[in-house]
C-alpha cells in the first residue's frame, strides 16, 4: 500500500541570517586634513634643505678647486717661451737667478705687493714677471723697437723706454762732474724727474718716481763697447731711488747689479751703492743692500772712491744685450 505522505522541501535564504551592515563611517574631520598637509610640506621643505646643504659646498669648492689650479697668464707664457727657446740664449747663471729669486721671495713674503724695477728687457724678463705675479715689475729698456715687440707679445707686461745719453768711454768725466755736484743736482735724495744731473734718468714715466722699489736690477743698457751707452746713469738713478722717500730707519731696497766684474759697473757701485752696502758678489752679480736717507744727506758713501786711473776705461768684449 503506498503512503499518501508528500516530502516537503524547507528553502533557507542567506538574506535572512546576513547581519545588517554597518553604519557608514564618519566624514573626515577638517583638522586632520590640514595636519596632514603641514606634516607632509615640513617633510619635503627638510629634504629639500638637506639635499642643497650636501651638493651646494661640493660644487663650490669643486669650482674653488679648478679656478685656483689655473695658472697666472704671465707664468702660463713664461713656461711657454723658456719651453721653446735654447737653452745657450741664458743670460744669467743659475746661481744669479737664484740670487734675485731668494730677494723676491723674501719681500713677497713680508709684503702684500713687491715692487721690481728692472733695467734691461732681457732673457730673464717673463721669469722676473713670473717670480714677482703677486707685485709689480716695471722693465726699462734703451730700445723703443725692442719694447714695442715686447709688449706687442706680451700685453700683460709693463715697460717703457727710456734715453741713454752717455757713452762708456765718458765714464771718468762723468764721475767726476757727479761727485762734484753730490750736494745740489746730483745729490743722493731728490726727485729725479726735476733733476739736472747729467747721469740722473729723467724721462721715465712720472709714477715711476713716487714708486717706493723693493727690489731694483740692473741688467741694461749695452755696456760692452766704449761707444755703447754704458749703466753709468743706471746705476746712478738705481741708488738714488733705493734712498729717496720714506725717510731713514725704512726697509731696505734690494739692488742688484749684473755684469759687476767690468769697470763701469764695479766703479761706479763702489762710488753710488758703497761696498759697505755690498751684501754678496755671486758670479757677475752684486747684490747691495741701500737704506733710505735723509733729504739733508749730501754723501753716498762715508768713504768716498778714488777716481779711475785713466780716462779710457778697459772694456771686456762681451756682447751681455
Amino acid at each position: 500500500m503506498k503512503s499518501s505522505a508528500t516530502a516537503k522541501l524547507i528553502v533557507f535564504h542567506p538574506s535572512i541570517h546576513k547581519s545588517p551592515p554597518p553604519p557608514p563611517p564618519p566624514p573626515p574631520s577638517p583638522n586632520r586634513h590640514r595636519l596632514f598637509f603641514i606634516l607632509t610640506f615640513f617633510t619635503l621643505a627638510f629634504t629639500l634643505t638637506l639635499f642643497s646643504t650636501a651638493t651646494i659646498p661640493s660644487s663650490v669648492s669643486s669650482t674653488t678647486a679648478a679656478s685656483s689650479a689655473l695658472l697666472p697668464d704671465t707664468i702660463a707664457s713664461a713656461l711657454l717661451h723658456y719651453a721653446t727657446t735654447n737653452a745657450t740664449a741664458r743670460h744669467m747663471t743659475p746661481a744669479e737667478l737664484s740670487l734675485v729669486a731668494d730677494a723676491l721671495r723674501r719681500c713677497s713674503s713680508s709684503s702684500s705687493a713687491c715692487n721690481f724695477l728692472v733695467f734691461g728687457l732681457s732673457h730673464e724678463a717673463l721669469l722676473w714677471k713670473s717670480l714677482n705675479f703677486a707685485g709689480r715689475t716695471v722693465f726699462l729698456d734703451e730700445s723703443e723697437y725692442h719694447v714695442s715687440n715686447f709688449e706687442k707679445h706680451h700685453p700683460e707686461m709693463e715697460a717703457y723706454d727710456v734715453q741713454f745719453a752717455t757713452k762708456v768711454d765718458e765714464m771718468s768725466g762723468l764721475l767726476s762732474y757727479a761727485v762734484a755736484r753730490a750736494d745740489s743736482d746730483c745729490r743722493p735724495v731728490q726727485n729725479l724727474l726735476f733733476s739736472d744731473c747729467r747721469l740722473a734718468i729723467n724721462d721715465m714715466p712720472n709714477h715711476i718716481y713716487d714708486i717706493d722699489w723693493d727690489v731694483i736690477l740692473v741688467d741694461g743698457p749695452r755696456g760692452f763697447s766704449p761707444d755703447s751707452p754704458g749703466r753709468m746713469s743706471a746705476v746712478f738713478t738705481a741708488s738714488v731711488l733705493a734712498r729717496t722717500g720714506g725717510g731713514s730707519g725704512k726697509k731696505k731696497t734690494h739692488v742688484f747689479i749684473h755684469e759687476i766684474r767690468r769697470e763701469v759697473e764695479k766703479i761706479y757701485s763702489d762710488e753710488f751703492l758703497c761696498r759697505e752696502n755690498l751684501v754678496e758678489t755671486v758670479d757677475s752679480l752684486g747684490h747691495f743692500l741701500v737704506a733710505k736717507m735723509p733729504a739733508d744727506h749730501f754723501q753716498f758713501c762715508p768713504n768716498s772712491r778714488s777716481l779711475p786711473s785713466s780716462s779710457s776705461p778697459s772694456v771686456t768684449m762681451v756682447n751681455d744685450s
